[in-house]
């Protein structure tokens, strides 16, 4: 919340690039030629048991490659296999190893400013599936034809399913001007379709003053650009004199913490918002500190992808009973994930800390109860003045605002 590099003798070279990465995490410096003994195996003669059967097979696979393998040995392919094996053999759903590109698309994604087609996307931990949960207006994947709903099975011919999220966002991107395919499964059928990629400035919130001045925020992600749309939402809709606010967290799942931070405390009285915990018990705290607050009736919807910083958000606002949560239970991420620059460009993140609401409540996989449970309904409901049509559960939350 808040990048992957051998005959005889290969498979050495992995257990070298394996003791750089190990040395980079804990941000030592390299001098000179590594001690493979020492830094991956241990001193000689004081292996433990597993260290020498991790050996053992590595020379049985080695004798077999060495052997039987047709073709030629892409040594960078073979190094950055063994570095994302090295996370992947954590278990940890959220960890993942970013080649220095990866990162670098990563980056731009969070600053909110980036080449690609503009999607939301989402993955299923359970099953793997990626599914667009809609297109930007006016994208590039709106032009060409990419609905809301769409499972993302391929990107240029790679299947994509079981990928964590940032791997298929580092795909999707790419240079200006520059053609992705996309390969689609819509209701059962395969679709093809093909984007080029445009630069990208996300806009993550949406605002509107509804009848009865009731404005309505929807925020789709917490970026960099995240908090300071926001704030400008929230400005107009109160210099229009708005007299309640719904702000939209559905299918948001989650972003930057400190966009999260700062958007309570434009909401909030000083104090604390949030806090985390590592495994040493080490607490951090996260507090607003602007004393203006938000004063007038609040509604925050939420369902089951309203993740990790949406969790943030909302559970602060409900601890602080600065406002109501309507909808379905939340996702229920309530750890943290690190990310750690390496020197050669690329970075590795892991889960590092449980967060904590102000009251000290850990979601994870719990999620958050809303105070007023609504499930999701097809039809469209109209509001009372203006005929306007909405879901059910914005409908749910404008007759609280204004019927109490």
């Amino acid at each position: 919340m808040k990048d992957r590099e051998f005959g005889n003798g290969f498979l050495c070279g992995i257990l070298g690039t394996l003791g750089v990465l190990i040395v980079l995490v804990l941000g030592l410096e390299l001098a000179g030629v590594l001690d493979l003994g020492s830094v991956v195996l241990g001193v000689p003669g004081k292996r433990t048991a597993m260290e020498r059967k991790i050996r053992r097979k590595i020379d049985v696979l080695e004798s077999y490659i060495d052997t039987y393998f047709l073709d030629e040995i892409d040594e960078e392919m073979m190094a950055e296999a063994v570095y994302k094996g090295v996370i992947n053999g954590l278990g940890d759903t959220y960890a993942a190893y970013y080649t220095a590109d990866e990162y670098k698309q990563i980056q731009e994604k969070t600053e909110g400013i980036y080449c690609g087609i503009g999607t939301y996307i989402s993955a299923d931990n359970e099953n793997g599936i990626v599914t667009i949960i809609k297109p930007m207006k006016n994208s590039p994947a709106e032009k060409a034809g990419v609905l809301a709903g769409d499972i993302l099975y391929a990107i240029d011919g790679e299947e994509v399913s079981n990928m964590e999220i940032s791997q298929v966002q580092a795909l999707i991107k790419g240079e200006k001007g520059s053609k992705v395919e996309l390969t689609l499964i819509r209701q059962q059928d395969e679709v093809k379709v093909t984007v080029t990629r445009d630069e990208i400035v996300e806009d993550t919130v949406a605002s509107q003053m509804l009848d009865g001045k009731i404005g309505y925020i929807q925020v789709t992600s917490f970026e960099q650009v995240t908090s300071e749309q926001f704030r400008d939402a929230v400005d107009k809709l109160e210099a229009k004199g708005e007299e309640g606010l719904i702000i939209d967290l559905r299918d948001n799942g989650g972003g930057l913490l400190d966009t999260a931070v700062d958007m309570l405390d434009r909401l909030l009285p000083e104090g604390l918002v949030v806090y985390s915990m590592d495994k040493g018990g080490n607490k951090q705290e996260y507090n607003a500190e602007d004393p203006d607050k938000f004063d007038k009736p609040l509604v925050v919807l939420v369902n089951g992808k309203s993740a990790s910083a949406s969790e943030v958000f909302s559970g602060a606002l409900q601890d602080k009973k600065a406002g109501k949560l309507l909808g379905t239970k939340t996702f229920g991420k309530g750890i943290v994930q690190g990310i750690f620059a390496l020197q050669d460009g690329s970075a590795v993140k892991m889960t590092t800390s449980k967060y904590y609401t102000p009251n000290g409540r850990n979601i994870h996989g719990k999620g958050l109860t809303p105070d007023i449970e609504v499930e999701p309904s097809e039809k469209l409901e109209k509001l009372p003045i203006s005929g306007k049509k909405v879901d059910n559960q914005i409908k749910e939350a404008y007759d609280y605002l204004t019927e109490g």
